[in-house]
């Protein structure tokens, strides 16, 4: 698998990021550790959890990164992994209080550091944003752990352009790391905004992707493959699209990728991962993999390059 750079860094993450939202809780330890460790041998390094993940299950809480703890204790491999995390979370209970005080990052970051048995976080991701917060403040409280050595790099996951915009002016003029990367909702498919439950979610927008074009910054989004949409729409296996994708607009989109597959021998996934790799920005999809069948097959995708030309005609069909 190829490898790439995010801008302002030093890290060279794997072009496919694993999601381990699942692991240690629908899926058990053995299988995850299996999993984690096909993902290196494919030369993949790059993994994402957050504290959140699966404390929605009535099980061990933070279940994800302890697993990934676990397994960089067990393998010895902490130095070789990138390990991305997101905390300052909602409670979900309270999902529209948010939990951006200073104190509630430390403590989450903290947290955090001991279930992945780490002294630092590579990249840490605010998992939700405070619009009633200065982004300058949220800035520095993310710079006290920069400067104390817990975190080396920081982004953010669902913020709109326009805040974020805010959050690197900051951070410029005070002489303070901004943000590497930002996660958002996007894939190939066609997103109806007007149906996603959460309202907390920021999916890609034409702000947001012209400021990504512009500034360089990295995107690393979640959803990736529109939770497999187009594999089962094109076997029949989907009675009734989820109301985050239920638009015409993505069976027309089916219909390009079935073309492209049939002109280039790729796979309905590697061309839904393609598709975000082949971005004029550095673009690395997140993949939520429940099984091996299905994380071989998204790493399939970790070689494939569209052209421009191919990327615009899965978009809007011209060619």
């Amino acid at each position: 698998m190829r490898t790439t750079h995010i801008p302002g860094t030093d890290l060279k993450p794997s072009v496919i990021c694993l999601g381990t939202g699942g692991m240690g809780s629908s899926i058990e330890r053995e299988a995850s550790f299996a999993m984690l460790d096909a993902l290196v041998a494919q030369g993949g390094n790059f993994l994402d959890s957050a504290k959140v993940y699966a404390d929605w299950l009535p099980i061990e809480r933070s279940s994800s990164e302890k697993t990934i703890g676990r397994w960089m204790k067990a393998r010895k491999n902490r130095a070789r992994i990138i390990v991305g995390t997101k905390g300052a979370h909602p409670d979900l209970k309270a999902m529209n209080i948010p939990r951006m005080s200073p104190q509630e990052i430390e403590s989450d970051v903290d947290a955090s550091l001991e279930h992945l048995q780490t002294d630092y976080i590579d990249l840490y991701w605010l998992h939700r944003d405070d619009p009633s917060r200065p982004a300058g403040e949220i800035i520095e409280s993310l710079n006290v752990h920069i400067k104390a050595g817990k975190l080396r790099y920081i982004g953010c996951s669902n913020w709109r352009a326009e805040r974020i915009r805010q959050a690197q002016a900051y951070a410029s003029t005070h002489g303070l790391q901004g943000f590497c990367g930002d996660q958002m909702l996007w894939s190939l498919a066609a997103v109806n905004t007007a149906g996603m439950a959460d309202k907390t979610l920021v999916a890609m927008d034409e702000p947001l992707r012209t400021y990504h074009t512009d500034s360089g910054m990295a995107a690393i989004p979640y959803s990736s493959q529109a939770n497999g949409l187009f594999n089962k729409m094109a076997v029949g296996k989907l009675k009734e699209s989820p109301a985050t994708y239920r638009l015409p607009e993505n069976e027309q989109r089916l219909a390009r990728i079935r073309q492209l597959a049939a002109e280039s021998g790729l796979s309905i996934t590697q061309i839904a991962l393609g598709y975000l790799t082949s971005q004029p920005f550095v673009t690395i999809p997140i993949v939520g993999c429940r099984n091996m069948e299905q994380l071989t097959d998204s790493l399939s995708a970790g070689d494939v390059v569209l052209s421009p030309a191919q990327v615009r005609y899965l978009e809007t069909g011209q060619v």
